[in-house]
């Protein structure tokens, strides 16, 4: 590893210095050609970052891990977490590192994070540590759509290909995925200091995480209660919007949930096609544990996890804090199911003040009318505001029950929705899941066009632009089945 000028780029090393117990000082993986694949030019600047420079080799350098500056202080941060429900006490950034500290252009600190950048000492088995450039640029791409849909998530600042040749099912292109969040801290590093029996490392990393992200909850008379009801009613509210745009996150391990309620970690992640809960992408999810459907229930067993590693600091009898965990977490499901009917509300356009038996009617009735039909969400959600305006027929020809449909958009239409604001909140683009592996097919043969065209789209998701048809149609039927891959 060498040194990049430090008048560029300043890292801080607040969690390496707050909390050693958790971070293993570790340097990336020589990159033997480093190239930069895509750079996210407006989050650059919004971090204070020249675009210019990092375009350099300098700044290759840097968003490789490479070239670092000389007062930075690289980590593997350690987390347990349970996958697929088993508990694995010891897991860790067996292929990341935390680069450091950022503060941007309003005063946010920000982690800089690599991914892909060699193995560490937290590396299982025989991993390699390394990523190829189609998972890392799926992340871009992906990540990048979620943010522009207005949904919490960790951003891609960069993917540099590093020259060096990756041995997964065949010879793969490698590279190095710039990871920018609000932080990393998950429900699995709470696991890790709740597992070594060190209250005080418990404690600090709760305080860590209060100043960080839950502020609020330092002035409460429970701080660490106020903590974990702040971190349910962020998840609740992500979780919701997952839903609501049709988002299968695939690995929702307790690693996998983070304490800011952003989005993190887009392995064998992806859009829903034909609408159906029971939808499942990733290859290494057999049972289905994570489908569509299972999200908000996952998510709320995590939650429960969240709170067996903080009990210590609930209360000092045990009793006592489970029955405060227990009553804060049954906060959830009411947290959840009124974020994701507000967001129904507003994705079908209906008028405030609208009655909660007869939306709730509506929104049943529709639910299993996709279902049954297995309806493209997009498409649907989209088109509704055209049947809004009087275009009826390109609603219709998505079912098949005609006569359900139909008596279906009679009601709703009755209500005298409101498309424009239905526009404000249903896309017109997602990262449909044929045209994102289309794309990394041709990024990884060395062709960037399609995930330029596809980022185009993808980033301005509510604006309706010609030449971009393809972009808003669903898949053909010839895509056949789709499956994910979580790229390790």
């Amino acid at each position: 590893m060498s040194v990049a000028p430090a008048t560029h780029v300043r890292l801080e090393s607040r969690f390496a210095r707050e909390l050693p117990e958790m971070a293993v000082p570790w340097q990336a993986a020589d990159a033997p050609e480093p190239r930069l694949l895509v750079l996210n030019e407006p989050l650059a600047t919004e971090l204070g970052l020249d675009p210019e420079w990092l375009r350099s080799a300098e700044g290759v350098g840097l968003l490789s891990g490479t070239l670092v500056p000389d007062d930075a202080a690289p980590v593997a941060q350690a987390y347990a977490g349970h996958q697929f429900g088993g508990f694995v006490p010891r897991l860790g950034d067996g292929r990341a590192l935390l680069l450091g500290e950022l503060t941007d252009a309003e005063g946010r600190l920000r982690d800089l994070h690599l991914k892909g950048s060699g193995r560490t000492p937290f590396a299982r088995g025989g991993a390699d540590g390394l990523a190829a450039v189609g998972p890392m640029l799926r992340e871009y791409v992906v990540s990048e759509a979620m943010h522009a849909l207005g949904l919490p998530t960790t951003r891609s600042l960069a993917v540099v290909a590093t020259g060096r040749t990756v041995r997964r099912k065949t010879l793969l292109p490698g590279a190095v995925l710039a990871r920018v969040a609000s932080s990393h801290l998950r429900v699995g590093s709470f696991q890790y200091a709740r597992v070594t029996d060190d209250v005080d490392l418990l404690r600090r990393l709760a305080d860590v995480a209060i100043a960080r992200h839950h502020p609020g909850a330092a002035d409460a008379d429970n701080r660490y209660l106020a903590l974990f009801e702040s971190v349910i009613a962020a998840q609740a509210s992500l979780v919701a919007r997952w839903m609501l745009v049709g988002f299968v996150h695939g690995v929702m391990n307790t690693d996998n949930t983070t304490i800011s309620g952003e989005t993190i970690d887009y392995g064998p992640c992806a859009f829903l096609d034909a609408f159906d809960p029971a939808t499942v992408y990733s290859s290494i999810d057999h049972g289905g544990r994570y489908a569509y459907g299972n999200q908000p229930i996952v998510m709320e067993w995590n939650l429960a996890r969240f709170a067996e590693a903080l009990l210590p600091l609930l209360a000092d009898e045990q009793e006592q804090a489970i029955g405060l965990a227990v009553g804060a977490l049954g906060g959830f499901r009411p947290a959840y199911n009124a974020a994701w009917s507000a967001g129904m509300r507003r994705k079908l356009g209906l008028p405030e003040g609208l009655d909660d038996e007869v939306a709730s009617s509506l929104l049943d009735d529709l639910l299993k009318l996709l279902t049954a039909d297995r309806v493209d969400m997009t498409s649907f959600h989209r088109g509704l505001s055209g049947a809004a305006r009087g275009a009826v027929e390109p609603t219709r020809e998505l079912f098949l029950d005609l006569a359900g449909i139909d008596g279906w958009l009679e009601r709703w239409r009755a209500l005298a929705p409101d498309a424009d604001a239905m526009d404000r909140v249903n896309p017109v683009y997602t990262p449909r899941n044929h045209l994102v592996e289309e794309a990394l097919e041709a990024a990884t043969d060395g062709d960037l066009g399609p995930v330029q065209q596809l980022l185009e789209a993808v980033t301005r998701p509510f604006d309706e632009r010609p030449g971009l048809e393809r972009y808003a149609a669903p898949a053909p039927e010839t895509f056949g089945s789709y499956t994910t891959f979580c790229g390790t």
